[in-house]
């Protein structure tokens, strides 16, 4: 009788932190649309290189360094890492450029076809099976696509890229036995040198010498940092405390919060094809959210 109390606790807490990291997901695009005189390639930059400074006093402070040493001293899961990289900075530039140049309602539709490529990925390569409504759900995701490309003549190629980037990364990660914290400190850290580089001698625009710049604009490029890992310590938090089905029930909460922004606060057209494509979506995700629920409840 004495643990029903500390679970409820648990749960409560997970909850909390599941909930906190898909909002700050969620409103992530407030803090980009603070940068819109900055390249995106010049934010990915800060991105990289001030989220892998907190991750490291995170990794230190959790005391976690020695699997960092461990895991540099094998060649083929560095070499992973290293393609997981690449593939992570490909979501993060897409993600930057899609906000500051109006695309925040493709950026949401890809959160939104994210969670259902992710299942048709594991479908195909991990060889999970999907119950019939399951299936019926991603095909409804596809037919949604297929509409705006009738309609508009062209696939919504920012969102499938969105949702295509963190689906194969997720892929990736999920097949290696690496920490959270660990794996995107090394991944980030592979970034770095790139990033300096780039930094230095490619980039020319009037922000890129930090000394000149205003302090509010430079603690605004440092908060990149915090924009990336926060989201990432609480998600974290709350995967240690809730089932991966409990914690996908609130993954909706992000692109739902773009999807407003994006409406209601910048004004972007939701055209008709486009209102229909994320009306399948919906659909297919309520469907597939519902038989899901439904078949953890019978094995239960």
């Amino acid at each position: 009788m004495s643990t029903s109390p500390s679970l409820s606790t648990e749960k409560r807490n997970g909850i909390v932190n599941a909930v906190s990291a898909y909002l700050m997901w969620g409103i992530a695009p407030l803090y980009f649309k603070l940068l819109t005189d900055v390249g995106a390639d010049e934010i990915l930059v800060h991105r990289v290189i001030w989220s892998s400074l907190l991750l490291l006093l995170v990794v230190i402070a959790m005391k976690k360094w020695p699997q960092v040493k461990a895991l540099m001293q094998e060649p083929k899961l560095l070499f992973r890492l290293t393609l997981t990289a690449v593939i992570l900075a490909s979501n993060w530039f897409l993600f930057i450029w899609a906000i500051n140049n109006d695309h925040l309602l493709d950026a949401s539709l890809g959160y939104y076809i994210n969670p259902l490529l992710s299942v048709a990925l594991g479908m195909i390569f991990l060889g999970e099976r999907l119950r019939k409504w399951q299936k019926f759900a991603v095909i409804l995701a596809i037919i949604g696509v297929l509409i705006q490309l009738v309609m508009l003549g062209s696939l919504p190629v920012i969102s499938l890229a969105l949702a295509g980037t963190f689906g194969v990364y997720g892929l990736l990660r999920k097949k290696m036995q690496v920490d959270s914290f660990v794996g995107l400190l090394v991944e980030s850290s592979l970034m770095v040198p790139i990033a300096l580089l780039y930094w230095g001698f490619f980039i020319s625009s009037p922000t890129t010498d930090m000394f000149s710049n205003s302090l509010s604009l430079n603690v605004t490029l440092v908060m990149a940092g915090v924009v990336t890992t926060a989201p990432l310590l609480c998600f974290t938090a709350a995967a240690k405390r809730l089932t991966l089905s409990a914690l996908g029930f609130f993954q909706y909460i992000g692109p739902s919060i773009m999807f407003v922004l994006a409406t209601v606060l910048y004004n972007e057209p939701l055209q008709t094809a486009k209102l229909t494509t994320f009306v399948f979506i919906w659909l297919a995700l309520v469907i597939f959210s519902y038989e899901s629920f439904r078949g953890r409840k019978a094995t239960a």
